[in-house]
């Protein structure tokens, strides 16, 4: 009954953040906003909607290693899995200004929050630093994109009612919310069930379904030849986990961290910001091409591999 259950998380997660993301795009484009920061806010946030609904649940039920193990294993499939993909099935130009600005804010907050937890506890405090940065973040990229705004998104807003996308938007939201519970119930359950850790769990099982959506959409954006919403939604879909979806859980619940994140997760979490930036630049093509994809999806799984080595708690 357990897997059955997980499985329904799952498709809960999955088509409440499709059409989460239709919606707020819908809404987005109202407003004359360029496609790369869609991805790297509305998108983005929306794509994230399942790593807090997960995280808060996994707090809240006193999992905390749910609920920070989700956001570290989801940074890093996000680059390694989910951009990786993408860029197998179409090579992802990447543009200068994404890298000297966007690229450095994800950075900032990885290291932020590594800093933060090396007491092994992200305090309410951190979270409200967390939260305010990326705000700051959200008004500066909207600025931004007014200013870059295309004349394509002027000429085509889109059709659909904004209220209509409202009223979808707090529907698939709901729907997120069940996911997450119907989720973290059972692969707790499971992980119980089996003696395998929360940990191994979360890093793997919890964090690619809540990657899924950040999935559908970049690999739906290669295949219209949308790479701005692609790379924007990663880059973005990272600096939400981190502010938002860790910056509120801290808010509301401070969060006690294993000691393992420290000893061997963390270097992943940083390093795989580092790797994206070696595979834009090299070899001096802003591009993440095919082979790069391939690379990367390769780094993810030798990462998997040594995380199921080591089943511990």
């Amino acid at each position: 009954m357990e897997y059955l259950l997980l499985l329904i998380g799952l498709i809960f997660l999955i088509f409440s953040g499709r059409i989460l993301i239709n919606n707020a795009v819908a809404i987005a484009r109202r407003f004359h906003l360029s496609p790369f920061v869609i991805g790297l806010t509305v998108v983005a946030m929306g794509t994230s909607a399942p790593e807090l609904l997960v995280s808060l649940s996994g707090a809240l039920k006193d999992h905390s290693d749910v609920a920070i193990y989700n956001i570290i294993g989801s940074n890093i499939s996000n680059i390694f899995l989910v951009l990786a993909v993408a860029a197998m099935i179409l090579p992802i130009p990447v543009s200068r200004k994404t890298m000297r600005l966007d690229w450095p804010v994800m950075i900032a907050f990885s290291i932020m929050v590594s800093v933060f937890i090396l007491d092994l506890r992200l305090s309410f405090h951190e979270g409200i630093i967390l939260f305010i940065l990326l705000l700051v973040f959200i008004i500066y990229s909207l600025n931004r994109s007014r200013k870059d705004s295309t004349d394509d998104l002027k000429k085509n807003p889109g059709t659909r009612p904004v209220y209509a996308a409202l009223i979808l938007v707090l529907v698939s939201s709901a729907g997120l919310a069940l996911g997450a519970n119907l989720l973290v119930d059972n692969a707790v359950i499971l992980a119980r069930k089996f003696h395998i850790s929360e940990r191994i769990i979360s890093v793997s099982l919890i964090a690619v379904g809540t990657s899924i959506p950040e999935l559908a959409t970049s690999a739906i954006a290669a295949f219209k030849k949308e790479t701005d919403i692609s790379i924007g939604n990663i880059i973005g879909s990272n600096i939400f986990n981190i502010g938002f979806v860790l910056g509120l859980t801290g808010m509301i619940k401070p969060l006690d961290v294993n000691p393992l994140v420290l000893s061997f997760d963390i270097f992943w979490f940083l390093g795989a910001g580092i790797f994206l930036l070696v595979m834009v630049m090299a070899p001096r093509k802003m591009e993440v091409q095919r082979w790069k994809g391939l690379t990367m999806l390769s780094a993810y799984l030798i990462y998997l591999y040594f995380v199921l080595a080591n089943n511990t708690a």
